[in-house]
């Protein structure tokens, strides 16, 4: 399973949580790249330098995206059928494909995305 990372899982690495940290390990033991864009990037990070150490440490094993033409759009299209508005969370779930897992500390937001898109992912709390 790959991981799709929320801003709630950037949050948890940058504050050093545990079983957080363990995910990210776990996913590079099976070679499987945790992916996120760069927009939720900008959620969580503030500046970088030595108190973001951990959150740069983490980024190097994942695989940030562009929040493109591309994915803008196809991220309005999906927002238009959830009746929602949050790009951010939007083009996030239509990084998943079926069987990955998105890590999140907004599961409920995400679980109507993820329903309209049809892939079958997991959303796993942090």
């Amino acid at each position: 399973m790959r991981l799709v990372l929320d801003s709630g899982a950037l949050i948890a690495l940058d504050k050093n949580d545990r079983a957080m940290w363990r995910r990210l390990k776990a996913a590079v033991r099976t070679e499987e790249v945790p992916i996120t864009h760069g927009g939720v990037l900008g959620q969580a990070w503030r500046g970088g330098g030595p108190r973001q150490a951990l959150l740069a440490k983490a980024l190097a094993g994942v695989d940030v995206r562009p929040l493109d033409g591309g994915l803008g759009r196809a991220a309005g299209g999906l927002l238009a059928l959830a009746g929602s508005t949050d790009v951010i969370d939007a083009a996030l779930v239509l990084l998943a494909e079926d069987g990955d897992g998105i890590v999140t500390s907004d599961e409920l937001d995400l679980e109507r995305l993820a329903e309209l898109t049809g892939s079958h992912v997991e959303l796993i709390h942090v």
